[in-house]
């Protein structure tokens, strides 16, 4: 599996989760990395971004100022810190990579390789 998503779980609100997109034969480092989120019954939403060389960074109005996203290119991997963590995050999150322009980079159809979803569920 190229992309591997992991760092899930149940987590009580105002807690905190890091997820790891973990890459197999793709360099995540010359590719833009998303994390999305998807909720039952809901559409596929953009949470974050990470562009090429890192110094740049998009995140979804509903989680600024709670998530991160960073990368260590040396482990070839991706995170999401995620804090204060409400019972609106709960929802399968998945990691994707795209090429696409940054005008685009929230805009899931541009993402041609996805991770499998890990789930996050958060109770209150």
């Amino acid at each position: 599996v190229p992309l591997q998503a992991s760092g899930g779980g149940l987590v009580q609100a105002g807690g905190s989760l890091r997820l790891s997109c973990t890459a197999s034969g793709v360099t995540l480092s010359t590719y833009q990395t998303g994390w999305f989120r998807q909720a039952p019954g809901k559409e596929r939403e953009f949470v974050a971004a990470i562009r090429y060389a890192g110094s740049s960074k998009i995140l979804a109005d509903s989680v600024k100022g709670r998530f991160t996203i960073s990368r260590d290119s040396a482990k070839n991997t991706v995170f999401s810190q995620m804090n204060s963590l409400d019972v609106d995050d709960t929802a399968n999150y998945y990691c994707a990579v795209t090429k696409t322009v940054l005008s685009s980079i929230r805009d899931a159809r541009q993402y041609g390789l996805w991770g499998q979803g890990t789930q996050v569920t958060v109770s209150s």
